[in-house]
């Protein structure tokens, strides 16, 4: 049914970039808001931003402002999370997900989730 498959994690220095993509498949895409969470070792799963229908409005966690940046290609069906000067605290398994409407900040009120993929940042 509908997939979310996130892709381009890996292992980066720290100070180091990676860009992540989500492509979905059945999904109506532009009718959704989309974005990514985040899971660490021992930790509940975190906002880290979200992208409204459009891509008009953005949404950050205050420990990435500034250094991601979330973005839609709705005529590919694919949201991307840029992330630039990572940090070895940003490790964690990253997941894509997706609610209609509106953009949220809390992870239960998305509806479909990737499977994840790993960023691991050394120091």
């Amino acid at each position: 049914q509908v997939q979310l498959v996130e892709s381009g994690g890996g292992l980066v220095q720290a100070g180091g970039s990676l860009r992540l993509s989500c492509a979905t498949s059945r999904l109506a895409f532009s009718g959704y808001a989309m974005g990514w969470f985040r899971q660490a070792p021992g930790r509940e799963r975190e906002f880290v931003a979200t992208i409204n229908r459009n891509g008009g409005r953005t949404y950050y966690a205050d420990s990435v402002k500034g250094r991601f940046t979330i973005s839609r290609d709705n005529a590919k069906n694919t949201v991307y999370l840029q992330m630039n000067n990572l940090k070895p605290e940003d490790t964690a398994v990253y997941y894509c997900a997706g609610r209609l409407y509106e953009p949220k900040i809390d992870h239960y009120e998305y509806n479909y989730w990737g499977r994840g993929t790993q960023v691991t940042v050394s120091s």
